[in-house]
C-alpha cells in the first residue's frame, strides 16, 4: 500500500486559508457526514466482500506470473539455446519480471495517487495482458526476458491496487484484519502456486501455452472487474465530486486539491524519501531484510526443489513443480495464525501506558517471531535434513509446508507493523520493503544452483535457516525497545504524536455530543 507523508494539520490550515483568500465563497469538499452513501465505508458488506474477492483473486493469478515459466526451463534452453551448465540463465525472465516490479513501484505507483483505482487497477490489467501475448509467441530469450520485465511491472502495481482497495472500503483496523491478511496469503500463495500451475500446463501441451492459458484466464477475469470494481479512493471521489460543482458555479475544491504538490516534486519524494529512511530508519531497514529474504526464499525454491527432487528421486521439473503445492498448503494453514495475531495486538491495548486505549505497534510481531522459528527457521532445517534418498518424498515435502506457513505471519506480522509504526510515513516504509522483497525475488534464485552444487543439499537449505534465525533476533530487540526506538526515530515520534493529536479530537468531540 504505497503512499507518503502529508502535510502536518497546522500547515495544512495555514495553506488552506491561503488559498481561501484568493477564491470567492470556497467550498471545501468532504463527506456529508459519516452516511455519505458515496463513501466506501459505507457499501454493503456484501459489495465490499465481492470487490475484496475480485481483488484477491487478481493478486493471487497476476502473481502467478512470475514463476509460472520456471518448470519450462529445459523447453527454453531447447528451444533459445540457452546454456545452464554452471548458471541458472533460464532463470532471467524471472529476474527481469521481479525488477520491473521493483521499478514500476518505485517509479510509477507515486503518479496514480489522482488517477484513481478503478482506472489504474483496470489499466494496468489490460497491460497486462497485452503484455502475456508476446511471452508466448517470442522468437528469441531476449523479447520473453524484456516483456516480462514490463508484466512484472504491471503485477507490482496491480497488486499494490488491489491492496489499496482493501484499505479503502473496509473503515477500522478489526474490519481491515481479515481481508489485508487474505491479501498477503494471494500474494505469497500466488508466486508459490506458479510452479504447479505451470507443470499442469506442460504436463500436457507445450511451454507456449503457459502463457496462453493466462490469456484465457485473464480475458474472462478482466470484464468481471469492469464491472464489479467501483472507485474506491477517498480524494478521487471527492474530487469528482468537486467538479461537479464548479461546473456549476461554485468554488468548490477538496482539501487534497489544495495541498497536493507538483507531480515532479512528489515523485522526488516518493524516491527520495524511502531511500533516506533505507539508510537512516534500521527498523525499516531490518524489516526490509526479514521480509526480502522470507519472500526471496519463496523464489529460490522454484530452483531448490528441482534441484533437491530430482537427486534425490530422479523427478522431473514437472514433478517437482507439483511438489510445491505444499508451500501454498502451508500458506493456506498459516493464515488463521494471522488472525491470532490480531488478537494479540488488540489485547495489547490494555497494556499500552505510551498511547492508553490504543494497541502496541510491537504486539504485530508476536507470533511473527513464532513463525519464523518454528516455521521459516523449522521448516528450512527440516526440509535440508531430510533430504536423504531412503527417506520419502513426503518428508521434505513437509518441511516445505512448514516454511509456507511461517512466510505469511512473518510477512503479515511485518507489513502491519511498519503501518502502524510509521502511519503516515507507513507508505514509504512499505516501498523499502518491496523494492527489497522484488531485488532479493530477483537475485537470491540465482545462487541457488552453484550454492547447493558446492555445499550440498543439506548444508546448503540449513545454511538458510540460519540466516532465517539470525534475521529473526532484530525483532526480538525490536519487541524488547520498541518503546524507546520509537522515541528517537523522527518519524515514528510524529506518527505517535499524530495518533495522540488524533484520539484528544475524538475524545473532545464526544464531549461535545
Amino acid at each position: 500500500m504505497h503512499g507518503g507523508g502529508s502535510s502536518s494539520p497546522a500547515n495544512a490550515d495555514e495553506l488552506i486559508a491561503e488559498f481561501a483568500g484568493t477564491v470567492d465563497d470556497l467550498v471545501i469538499v468532504d463527506w456529508e457526514g459519516p452516511d455519505d452513501p458515496e463513501n466506501p465505508f459505507n457499501w454493503s458488506q456484501l459489495h465490499k466482500w465481492l470487490v475484496t474477492f475480485v481483488a484477491l483473486f487478481t493478486t493471487f493469478l497476476v502473481l502467478a506470473n512470475g514463476t509460472i515459466i520456471t518448470v519450462a526451463h529445459y523447453e527454453l534452453d531447447e528451444r533459445f539455446h540457452v546454456s545452464e551448465a554452471s548458471f541458472a540463465n533460464s532463470y532471467w525472465p524471472v529476474t527481469t519480471w521481479a525488477l520491473g516490479g521493483a521499478f514500476f513501484s518505485l517509479i510509477i505507483l507515486p503518479t496514480m495517487e489522482d488517477f484513481g483505482i478503478r482506472r489504474t487497477f483496470l489499466l494496468t490489467h489490460f497491460v497486462f495482458i497485452l503484455f502475456l501475448i508476446p511471452q508466448a509467441v517470442a522468437q528469441n530469450f531476449a523479447t520473453l526476458v524484456v516483456t516480462r520485465f514490463f508484466a512484472g511491472g504491471c503485477v507490482a502495481v496491480l497488486g499494490n491496487s488491489a491492496a489499496s482497495v482493501i484499505g479503502n472500503i473496509w473503515g477500522s483496523e478489526r474490519e481491515r484484519t481479515k481481508p489485508v491478511s487474505l491479501w498477503i496469503v494471494a500474494y505469497l500463495g500466488g508466486s508459490s502456486i506458479g510452479p504447479v500451475l505451470g507443470a499442469s500446463i506442460l504436463q500436457f501441451l507445450s511451454w507456449r501455452w503457459i502463457s496462453y492459458m493466462q490469456l484465457i484466464w485473464h480475458a474472462i477475469l478482466f470484464p468481471v472487474a469492469v464491472v464489479t470494481m467501483r472507485e474506491s479512493r477517498d480524494l478521487v471521489i471527492l474530487k469528482q465530486r468537486a467538479k461537479r460543482l464548479r461546473v456549476k458555479g461554485v468554488n468548490a475544491y477538496t482539501r487534497h486539491e489544495i495541498l497536493s504538490k507538483p507531480l515532479l516534486e512528489m515523485l522526488a519524494t516518493s524516491i527520495q524519501r524511502p531511500l533516506k529512511m533505507l539508510v537512516t530508519e534500521y527498523v525499516v531497514f531490518f524489516c526490509m531484510l526479514w521480509s526480502s529474504f522470507t519472500v526471496g526464499t519463496l523464489y529460490l525454491f522454484t530452483q531448490s526443489v528441482e534441484q533437491v527432487f530430482d537427486a534425490l528421486y530422479g523427478w522431473d521439473p514437472v514433478q517437482s513443480g507439483y511438489v510445491q503445492g505444499a508451500i501454498v498448503i502451508g500458506q493456506v494453514l498459516g493464515w488463521p495464525l494471522t488472525l491470532v495475531s490480531a488478537r494479540l495486538y488488540f489485547q495489547s491495548a490494555k497494556r499500552n501506558a505510551q498511547i492508553p486505549g490504543t494497541p502496541i505497534p510491537e504486539a504485530r510481531l508476536y507470533m511473527s517471531v513464532a513463525g519464523a522459528i518454528f516455521g521459516l527457521t523449522g521448516g528450512m532445517f527440516v526440509y535440508a535434513w531430510t533430504s536423504y534418498p531412503s527417506l520419502p518424498w513426503i518428508a521434505p515435502t513437509i518441511g516445505l509446508g512448514m516454511v509456507g506457513a511461517g512466510s505469511v505471519v512473518v510477512v503479515t506480522g511485518i507489513m502491519d507493523y511498519v503501518v502502524d509504526a510509521y502511519s503516515n510515513y507507513a507508505g514509504s516504509a512499505m516501498a523499502c520493503v518491496v523494492l527489497g522483497e522484488n531485488t532479493f525475488s530477483a537475485f537470491l534464485p540465482l545462487a541457488t544452483m552453484n550454492m547447493y552444487e558446492t555445499m550440498g543439499l543439506q548444508w546448503a537449505s540449513s545454511l538458510l535457516g540460519f540466516i532465517s534465525l539470525l534475521l529473526t533476533l532484530a525483532p526480538v530487540c525490536i519487541m524488547i525497545w520498541g518503546e524507546k526506538i520509537r522515541e528517537r526515530s523522527p518519524f515514528m515520534k510524529e506518527a505517535t504524536v499524530r495518533k495522540v493529536a488524533e484520539l484528544n479530537e475524538a475524545e473532545e468531540g464526544e464531549d461535545k455530543c
